[in-house]
């Protein structure tokens, strides 16, 4: 949903502005709230699981960050390694999804895939990402969604930006070495929330 995108997602140009909203979609309208909650209701854990994160990515630039997780993607999913790479370089050349502040949120769209699928990455050192504030970036979250998967896409690019704009979340995922910490501390704000 457009309805609580975030500022940087909307600069990234990840959804667009509120002025091409359905009207359902922007404040003040009676349906604004129930959209609102059904996105804050869409889990991190639903998106991605332990098996993929990767702790210590090794990678030199934008492209070669990109093949490694297509190929770790391709692990999880079954999709072909090659067939996801093309779709993130291609959303890459539409403009970067490097959001600034040392977060990039590559996405892709596949007809093979029955749900929206993440994975996330912590670079070992951080790479030119091209992003918008000319920042390197060493956060990455990749998101593959099925081909029709229009609300379910925007609701999980939203989700992802609006953790990843927290910055003691962060440099909490800054500062975690393994993997499985990592996952933790992506998942852990919900389990909190809903005890």
């Amino acid at each position: 949903m457009w309805s609580i995108a975030d500022p940087m997602t909307i600069s990234a140009g990840l959804i667009p502005a509120t002025h091409n909203r359905p009207k359902t979609e922007q404040p003040g309208h009676k349906l604004y709230k129930r959209n609102e909650l059904r996105l804050k209701t869409m889990d991190l854990h639903n998106l991605v699981n332990a098996d993929c994160v990767v702790s210590k990515l090794k990678a030199s630039s934008k492209k070669q960050a990109l093949q490694e997780l297509a190929n770790k993607a391709a692990e999880v999913t079954g999709l072909d390694a090659g067939t996801i790479f093309d779709k993130l370089i291609e959303r890459e050349r539409l403009g970067t999804t490097g959001v600034g502040q040392g977060i990039a949120i590559p996405h892709g769209k596949f007809e093979e895939l029955d749900t929206v699928r993440g994975l996330f990455a912590r670079l070992e050192t951080p790479i030119d990402f091209e992003a918008m504030d000319d920042q390197p970036v060493d956060l990455i979250f990749v998101l593959l969604a099925p081909e029709p998967s229009g609300a379910d896409h925007l609701k999980a690019l939203a989700r992802v930006s609006r953790l990843l704009r927290d910055q003691s979340m962060c440099a909490k995922l800054r500062g975690a070495d393994t993997a499985d910490a990592l996952f933790a501390l992506l998942t852990e704000t919900e389990k909190t929330r809903a005890a």
